[in-house]
């Protein structure tokens, strides 16, 4: 992305006269999702500057700074003492998708009734600059890390904090070996979303998301 994301943080890149995270709160708040953890490290501070305390996309920020980049798991553990004890959504800052985020509510329910599951994934048709995919979802919603039919990982989570037990708040870690280790576990579930996703990772793909975000209603 760069050289755009040398003087602007990914999150703040413009699409259709907003930060491409804004979308993200806009989204979140008319779910009635209010309370949001930002972490971040490069150059961070622009986007604390930016958003500020949230007000004006209907939610309330509190931010997760990392100085040095943790990796996502690595973030999340630095950022638990503000997510609290019960399972919490995590959406990529990096996306732009249609996804309805009240989906996640009833498994967010279940989840408390039952700790042992630990992480629920949303996953995506495997976009071409990503043909492999991550993920094997079964028809009874079991997630695996392998198998035939795999799809994408999209960025969008809802973890139990236990997930995250053990791991260095002070020290960069990657999410997807505690994800596999869920899934070996039988402790992970999965669903599929077939709207409108797209990772924002190259210039090509930030003007198809500005494309799309004047057909995308919120």
């Amino acid at each position: 992305m760069r050289p755009l994301t040398d003087a602007c943080p990914k999150p703040l890149l413009d699409v259709a006269g907003t930060p491409l995270i804004g979308w993200h709160l806009k989204r979140l708040a008319a779910a009635g999702i209010r309370d949001v953890v930002i972490n971040h490290a490069w150059l961070g501070h622009m986007l604390e500057e930016r958003l500020r305390g949230g007000a004006d996309y209907g939610v309330e920020i509190a931010w997760s700074a990392e100085g040095t980049a943790l990796e996502t798991a690595g973030g999340i553990a630095r950022a638990l003492g503000l997510l609290g004890r019960e399972p919490f959504l995590v959406v990529n800052g990096d996306i732009f998708c249609d996804y309805d985020f009240t989906r996640l509510f009833g498994v967010a329910a279940a989840m408390v009734a039952d700790p042992g599951r630990l992480a629920h994934l949303v996953l995506v048709p495997n976009p071409e600059h990503h043909p492999v995919g991550d993920f094997v979802l079964s028809a009874d919603g079991k997630v695996a890390a392998e198998g035939e039919g795999k799809l994408t990982f999209s960025g969008i989570g809802l973890y139990h904090p236990d997930l995250f037990l053990g791991i260095d708040p002070n020290r960069p870690s990657k999410l997807a070996p505690l994800l596999k280790a869920a899934m070996a576990q039988g402790r992970a579930s999965a669903e599929r979303h077939d709207g409108l996703w797209l990772d924002v990772g190259t210039i090509e793909r930030l003007d198809a998301a500005r494309c799309r975000a004047a057909e995308t209603p919120l």
